[in-house]
């Protein structure tokens, strides 16, 4: 559909793209992956037509239209949200013009039997049937959907965009570009500012209703979700690969290891040649096999190894100072602003060395309680610290917060102390600030370099309490795989506020799930909370109190109950009378349906265990390759998903027989 050919792209006298040719097809799924610098963002804005290449071509076919979101844009500010949404229709305005000129055209003719009279005639009936179904109320309910999914609520349909933040403004373009439905997609970062629902909404979007998408995002599970072929970028040069993200990185590996045998082959050659020229310079018999030699040399294409992938140095947290049992104590904590509560009877303890995540919607709280912690706002209730608590907080806008008069490694030489002193140049190597990088000045670097630079400053302070605030937003791959192992060696503890799912797997142990003016506690990882909110997503997160509360007949499971349990308003209700027969009924219908998802949890187990048997059983024959073996490792997965599925079901089986 799109041909790109023989791109070439250049800053500065350095190359960026040397000769790069690939064709994006319908319905491709594409993942633009490489580090930072490689040329991500300068690819998709090529293929928009907003940058020119130095040469090479872009070929877009007549009629196909594309839709390109950068990661920063800007909004008119006189406007209301839904005013501003209803640009993506401005094509209807054109049409309306278009009518209005053959209205005209047609008046003034008399020609009534010609046959340009009867063309008139039809490209107006084409015009008014598209405008008429353009106009439909399915466009109005699809832009509230779309608005909706994005995690806005009906209220803010009338609000100015004035009033909304940069990760708001920034889903008000995105939800334009989605209603325009372009034949192909161009995202940049596209969930840095969403939280989990609308995100896993984005992505339900995108693999069934959008055309071809071409997106660079940093968080894992999404474009493992969304993508299906993977175009890494490297040394000015695209690897593509017909497969995943996941699969990519284990391809990729083997790449690199055969490039680097070659490369290790090849200067082993090179060597054994200059030896050769050296030995015999001065010597006339070995004059022809000296210049032969010389000459090869000299053609020689010399072989590359791709970046090398820094993620195995291991960047440690300080020791952290013992702290109190308890670090964080919170009893009846509440935030209003006016009339609008945010939260309200939070109860809940943290243990010392426990990792915890903050998950839900944006604006139910999770950066205000944080906020509380640290003291910044005042609040209800009773909120206390332990004992030597030395809290180490990473802000969204820390980036905003560094001295921009000093170098890269001076901002890291100023608050680094003992043996880590010696290894700054590895450390800033590790998160992309190697070489010349680190003599740059804080003032001159991009919003991701700086978050990055903000965050060593953070890693390398004598801290026993971390609370970070979407630490993960600007950093690739690499270096949330590097910061991820850094968190999970801290013997701390750890508050996380994250909507990056692969990001918080196997890094948390409990999730406190805000919502509905709550501070729910769920214990286990993140995909067993979404395992326990009946989905694979936070699809329910985020419903109207109405459709996603639990009936006040029926407990909460011990896996799911609020912790505000010493609060009034999550007091269980005590039974003043005999249950009514309609209670009654409520009841046994809770049951029934309790009693059907352990059986339907079963049956998943038994179906796995068989699949699982089958698959060990072709192994003990002998057969092993690949494929097996991810066949394997999948069903083991979701054997363990289907237990903890079954576990959660059978303990709030029994809550409610009790």
């Amino acid at each position: 559909m799109i041909s790109i050919q023989n791109l070439h792209v250049e800053f500065s006298a350095k190359s960026l793209f040397d000769s790069v040719s690939y064709v994006i097809n319908r319905r491709d799924r594409i993942a633009l992956v490489g580090k930072n610098g490689a040329g991500k963002s300068t690819m998709l804005k090529i293929i928009a037509g907003l940058q020119r290449p130095t040469s090479g071509t872009v070929a877009v076919p007549q009629g196909i239209t594309i839709g390109y979101l950068p990661q920063q844009m800007k909004l008119a500010d006189s406007t209301t949200l839904k005013e501003e949404v209803r640009k993506a229709f401005s094509h209807l305005d054109e049409m309306h013009q278009r009518l209005d000129s053959l209205n005209a055209a047609l008046a003034e003719r008399t020609d009534y039997e010609s046959p340009e009279y009867q063309d008139l005639i039809e490209r107006m009936t084409t015009l008014t049937e598209r405008i008429a179904m353009e106009e439909s109320e399915n466009a109005e309910a699809e832009m509230e959907r779309t608005l909706l999914g994005l995690g806005f609520v009906r209220s803010d349909f009338d609000r100015p965009t004035s009033e909304f933040s940069g990760g708001w403004r920034m889903r008000v373009e995105l939800a334009k570009l989605l209603l325009t439905r372009p034949d192909v997609l161009l995202l940049d970062e596209p969930t840095n500012h969403l939280d989990i629902e609308s995100i896993q909404w984005l992505e339900s979007f995108l693999i069934n209703k959008a055309g071809a998408v071409v997106l660079v995002s940093h968080d894992r599970a999404f474009i493992d979700n969304v993508t299906t072929r993977t175009i890494e970028i490297s040394l000015g040069k695209i690897y593509d690969y017909n497969v995943n993200y996941s699969r990519y990185v284990e391809l990729r590996k083997e790449r690199v290891e055969q490039q680097l045998r070659a490369y290790e082959n090849q200067q082993k050659q090179i060597a054994d040649i200059k030896d050769f020229i050296e030995r015999f310079r001065y010597k006339p018999t070995k004059a022809v096999q000296v210049q032969s030699r010389i000459k090869m040399l000299e053609k020689m294409e010399i072989l590359e190894v791709d970046e090398v992938d820094t993620s195995h140095l291991n960047l440690k947290f300080p020791p952290a100072p013992r702290s109190g049992d308890y670090p964080i104590i919170a009893e009846n904590v509440g935030k209003a602003y006016g009339d609008h509560q945010v939260f309200d009877h939070a109860t809940f303890t943290i243990k010392r060395g426990e990792k915890v995540a903050f998950v839900g919607k944006n604006g139910e709280g999770k950066s205000t309680l944080v906020k509380c912690i640290m003291g910044e706002i005042p609040f209800t209730g009773s909120l206390k610290l332990g004992h030597n608590v030395k809290i180490g907080y990473f802000a969204q806008n820390q980036a905003q917060l560094l001295d921009e008069s000093l170098t890269v490694f001076d901002t890291i030489d100023h608050v680094a102390v003992g043996d880590i002193r010696t290894k700054i140049r590895d450390i800033l190597g590790a998160f992309m600030f190697g070489g010349e990088a680190s003599d740059k000045k804080v003032a001159v670097l991009s919003g991701g370099e700086k978050t990055r630079l903000a965050m060593i400053r953070l890693l390398l302070e004598p801290v026993n309490l971390l609370i970070l605030d979407e630490p993960t937003n600007h950093l690739d791959m690499r270096t949330k795989d590097i910061l991820k192992q850094a968190i999970k060696d801290f013997n701390g503890t750890v508050i996380v506020v994250s909507h990056d799912r692969e990001f918080l797997d196997g890094l948390v142990e409990k999730v406190y799930e805000f919502g509905e003016g709550k501070v729910r506690e769920c214990l286990g990882g993140i995909y067993e909370f979404l395992e326990k909110k009946k989905l694979a997503s936070l699809d329910l997160l985020g419903l109207s109190p109405s459709s996603s509360k639990p009936s006040p007949s029926k407990p909460s499971t011990p896996a799911a109950q609020s912790t505000t349990t010493k609060g009034p308003a999550a007091e269980e209700p005590q039974p003043s009378r005999k249950a009514s027969y309609a209670e009654q009924k409520e009841q046994e219908r809770l049951l029934k349906r309790a009693r059907k998802r352990v059986a339907d949890a079963e049956a998943e187990i038994s179906t796995i265990e068989s699949e699982v048997a089958a698959v060990e059983a072709e192994m003990a024959k002998g057969t092993y390759n690949d494929e097996i073996a991810s066949r394997h490792a999948d069903l083991q997965k979701r054997l363990e998903n289907a237990m903890s599925v079954w576990e959660l079901a059978s303990m709030e089986l029994e809550d409610l027989q009790k």
